[in-house]
């Protein structure tokens, strides 16, 4: 299941992204994790030092490696050079799978050992002084995109991606590329803000959209989430000490996580099981090649001096049962 956190900046999403995380990996579930925040807290919320976080290979810094591997031998596409970040597979491409080895996980994945298990850490890299005034953070976010697009993944497997805060997700296409979106809210008129944002932009895409409210302290709280979201609330988080001494690098054993708490953590992986049956591959698919022409029209065509739009295979839908390309 490929899982998004989304939510204001502060709202609790790493915190909690790490949590479900770390909850996975307990049960004993392979997860690919992905950390597409500007900010990139997520490995240190996995347990990361600054040193181990800060040698963490960025994925935009390999994405030649990434564009040749996934190309494949897809006819339509000539070179490497013209794969963009919406660029979708075809008869040929290679595809991604959550447990196997490959040149992608090689280069830009690293293990980290959690309570129960081990996962698979990827990050988009830092903003670095190098990009101030001259690209935006969404060209991080590219390489993420482009693996997503590429990614058959199973029941009971999970790709779960902390992304960037607020709005920032619509600025391409990968916010459709979730079988469930959570959506970290604090009981504030700031933390739904971003809610109804999100709501409203997903509408016309059947993006499931379930929100999680954090630090909700009473009932007070807990009514006012109840009445700016209504159905969509799924669940809410307090206060919790386990996460206290998480944040000062001194985690407890995750056993030790309140059970109000692991409760939620439950709650949020049964919800994220429940949309598998649901899954629509030819709509997942027909949304990805719709912004592909989108993105080729307003800027790919002129950059790579091709026309995009012939990468498309007419007759490909991505699924469960589709060969990857030699």
């Amino acid at each position: 299941m490929k899982i998004a956190f989304v939510g204001k900046g502060g709202s609790g999403k790493t915190t909690l992204s790490s949590l479900f995380i770390r909850h996975l990996a307990a049960e004993g579930a392979p997860v690919v994790a992905v950390d597409a925040d500007i900010n990139q807290h997520l490995g240190a919320a996995l347990g990361l030092d600054e040193a181990e976080a800060a040698a963490l290979p960025a994925m935009g810094e390999h994405l030649r490696l990434i564009k040749d591997h996934l190309r494949g031998s897809n006819p339509r596409i000539a070179s490497a050079d013209t794969m963009i970040k919406t660029t979708p597979p075809g008869e040929g491409s290679r595809l991604l799978r959550v447990q196997e080895d490959n040149p992608v996980y090689d280069a830009c994945a690293r293990p980290v050992e959690l309570d129960g298990g081990t996962i698979r850490l990827m990050v988009t890299g830092p903003f670095t002084d190098a990009d101030l005034g001259v690209a935006c953070y969404h060209s991080k976010t590219g390489a993420v995109e482009l693996c997503l697009n590429h990614l058959v993944d199973g029941p009971g497997e999970y790709v779960v991606v902390d992304m960037t805060a607020g709005s920032d997700s619509f600025a391409s296409g990968m916010f459709t590329r979730f079988d469930m979106t959570f959506l970290v809210a604090e009981p504030t008129r700031k933390g739904v803000s971003v809610y109804r944002q999100y709501k409203e932009y997903a509408r016309d895409f059947g993006v499931a959209l379930r929100v999680v409210g954090n630090k909700v302290q009473g009932p007070d709280d807990l009514d006012f989430l109840r009445a700016e979201v209504g159905d969509d609330l799924l669940v809410t988080v307090g206060h919790s000490d386990w996460v206290r001494a998480m944040e000062k690098g001194r985690p407890p054993r995750f056993a030790a996580l309140e059970e109000s708490n692991r409760l939620a953590l439950r709650t949020l992986r049964e919800a994220a099981d429940a949309t598998y049956e649901r899954r629509d591959w030819e709509r997942y698919t027909r949304q990805m090649v719709h912004f592909h022409l989108k993105n080729a029209q307003s800027w790919g065509n002129e950059r790579t001096g091709a026309d995009l739009a012939a990468q498309v295979d007419p007759g490909f839908v991505l699924g469960e049962s589709v060969t990857a390309g030699a």
